[in-house]
């Protein structure tokens, strides 16, 4: 590859940065992945940027994919997926992990491999294991490809629930009471794992909730309200996720606040508010993403509140050294304290979702939101930072 700017061309003008959208995945939080590829998609600047789309597919293909970003909306309350927007699902989209070489491929049995051009930045919107968990920007970083978002660290800590509260209570922020059931423990005993279980609810009381240790979109999350609910709770989770977290309920509000990095650093959002749903248990998959349950933008509490959540959302995209983006979600507890619940290091990203939703109310709209994050990669390097 030349020695060239990778903005630059040989002859004439310098070309556009050109921007890889990344989606689809092998998680089960493939369809959302896709929804929210449409909307970035959808809200890239064409004059500015040239794009190149590339999902994911369920198994873990790498395909090239329309750039229609209508085919990628949730239609008669159904996800999409990569499958039925790839142009084809025999090739394969192959990126160089020799560094400096950015250049794409895409590779059919029986045909000559064509080349796609070099790509400037990958706008990764992937949800959830095997995507947003370091994997894959560990292959970004070997590539030496910037990327929108956290890094591998970052990425694998945000993931996994466990080991981000474990991070959160190193900094002296508030989480609230937890459990962990590993793969090996289940495996060995598992009489001895719900055991745990029951004496952490004698504890801290009904109901529970249990889930996917490195999930999210509340895929695969159970409200347990009693013994009886146990064991169903716990083969839901272990579907998606050999480990388990366990947590007790925490009465209160549920409050989000957005975290985003500028040229100075990170700043939060306004917070919003997610009020009790009362067609849901809790704020599940269906409530966010199929009934479209709204939250409160900004969020109802007095200004030394708004102070205080914002202080500590910074704080938490700090404690796991995050870079781009954040959702930090909290509860207010009845006694006015903030509870650090989890951060979403690739949160929902549709122009509905609450992290753009709360940008929008703190000025910042979502086309404008697309930019910023795209600008705030190609700024960075990759490798150790």
């Amino acid at each position: 590859m030349s020695s060239l700017n990778a903005s630059q061309s040989p002859q004439g003008p310098p070309r556009k940065p050109r921007v890889a959208v990344v989606f689809g995945g092998r998680s089960s939080e493939h369809g959302i992945s896709v929804v929210t590829a449409g909307a970035v998609l959808a809200a890239i600047d064409r004059d500015v940027y040239d794009v190149l789309p590339i999902g994911i597919t369920a198994d873990g293909r790498w395909a090239l994919t329309a750039d229609d970003p209508a085919r990628m909306a949730i239609t008669d309350r159904a996800v999409p997926s990569v499958e039925q927007i790839a142009e084809s699902t025999e090739g394969d989209v192959v990126l160089s992990v020799a560094p400096g070489n950015r250049e794409v491929v895409y590779s059919e049995p029986g045909s000559v491999p064509k080349a796609l051009g070099d790509v400037d930045v990958v706008f990764p919107v992937l949800h959830g294991p095997y995507g947003e968990d370091g994997t894959l920007q560990g292959l970004l970083e070997l590539s030496g490809l910037p990327y929108v978002g956290a890094g591998v660290l970052a990425s694998a800590v945000g993931q996994d629930k466990e080991y981000m509260k474990r991070v959160f209570t190193s900094f002296g922020l508030p989480v609230g009471p937890y459990l962990v059931i590993r793969p090996r423990e289940w495996d060995q005993d598992e009489s001895g794992a719900r055991r745990r279980i029951v004496d952490f609810a004698a504890e801290h009381g009904w109901p529970l909730f249990v889930k996917p240790a490195r999930g999210g979109s509340s895929v695969g999350i159970s409200k347990v309200d009693g013994f009886e609910g146990l064991d169903e709770a716990l083969a839901e989770a272990r579907r998606h996720d050999p480990k388990v977290l366990v947590e007790s309920l925490l009465r209160g509000r549920e409050i989000e606040c957005g975290v985003l990095e500028f040229e100075d650093g990170p700043r939060a959002s306004l917070p919003a508010e997610i009020p009790p749903v009362t067609a849901h248990d809790f704020y599940d998959f269906e409530a966010k993403y199929i009934d479209s349950a709204s939250g409160l933008v900004p969020a109802p509490l007095t200004e030394e509140q708004t102070a205080e959540v914002r202080r500590l959302a910074v704080a938490a995209f700090e404690a796991v050294s995050c870079e781009g983006l954040v959702r930090a979600d909290f509860f207010l507890t009845e006694d006015g304290t903030f509870v650090i619940n989890e951060i979403n290091t690739m949160p929902g990203f549709t122009p509905i979702s609450m992290f753009p939703r709360m940008w929008q109310e703190s000025g910042v709209g979502y086309a404008e939101l697309v930019d910023l994050l795209i600008k705030a990669a190609l700024r960075r390097s990759t490798g150790l930072r």
